[in-house]
């Protein structure tokens, strides 16, 4: 692809699917950053309602659910990592209480303050954080939760190629500092803040992806847009690779007032 940069959302969904699917998870994250965030949050009971959204293959939904009481709705827009997702959970014994559903995260399949916790790793970006922490506060009940991962900036000022890559992928990017106050001003309470190790990202996301692409690319022998998309995720990990200092994910867990 030279030097030319795309955007994820520039490739073809069945593509993306197709390629993430090969993942246990979707994004940086890890099973201890995981436990991390849900120990800030109390109160869960056998009863409790849990959504999980954005929640791809399911990864951090089974992780969740080995300490978590309440049952669980994995939501997500894919149907392939909907099928991986429940075949998955019935495989791990959980299928009595986690499942997953086919939906958009901008028209939640839930009643008014039905849920006590909403969880999203990596993917509220999808509808823009502010949108989705103002518009998920009416399916929490009051004192519900809302713990969410997202691409932050760790510092004030970026060197331009980290600044403009980031800001073409995703405009929403901002500071810890701005993310919090978004969350003040939609109606939570800030309950805990923490940025996730650089082992979420080398470790636990883009070291899998070496041995998927090959396999990716031996499925789609010559499809320039396989390739292309292949590459792109080569160049996100060199850039995250001199780029690290500057930006990464943070956990924001946040109680509804």
């Amino acid at each position: 692809m030279g030097n030319e940069s795309h955007s994820i959302h520039e490739f073809d969904y069945s593509l993306i699917c197709e390629y993430f699917a090969l993942l246990d998870r979707q994004g940086p994250g890890s099973p201890a950053v995981t436990v991390k965030a849900l120990s800030f949050i109390e109160g869960l009971t056998p009863a409790s309602r849990i959504a999980d959204i954005g929640c791809g293959t399911g990864g951090q939904t089974r992780v969740l659910a080995g300490h978590a009481p309440g049952s669980i709705t994995g939501l997500d827009l894919f149907p392939d990592f909907i099928h991986i997702f429940n075949a998955n959970s019935q495989a791990a014994g959980l299928s009595d209480r986690v499942r997953g559903v086919v939906g958009s995260m901008d028209s939640l399949p839930f009643g008014e303050e039905e849920l006590d916790l909403i969880w999203s790793e990596g993917a509220i970006y999808n509808i823009g954080f502010e949108r989705g922490i103002r518009e998920w506060r009416r399916f929490l009940k009051p004192g519900g939760y809302l713990a969410v991962s997202e691409a932050s900036w760790f510092t004030e000022c970026r060197p331009d190629e980290i600044d403009r890559f980031w800001t073409d992928a995703y405009p929403e990017i901002d500071t810890i500092a701005s993310k919090v106050r978004q969350i003040q001003l939609a109606g939570y309470v800030p309950v805990a803040t923490f940025t996730l190790p650089e082992s979420c990202w080398t470790d636990h996301f883009y070291a899998p992806q070496v041995p998927a692409q090959e396999r990716f690319l031996q499925q789609h022998p010559g499809n320039a847009a396989a390739a292309d998309l292949v590459a792109e995720q080569r160049h996100e990990a060199e850039l995250y690779d001199r780029y690290r200092a500057y930006y990464g994910y943070a956990f924001y867990i946040a109680k509804k007032l």
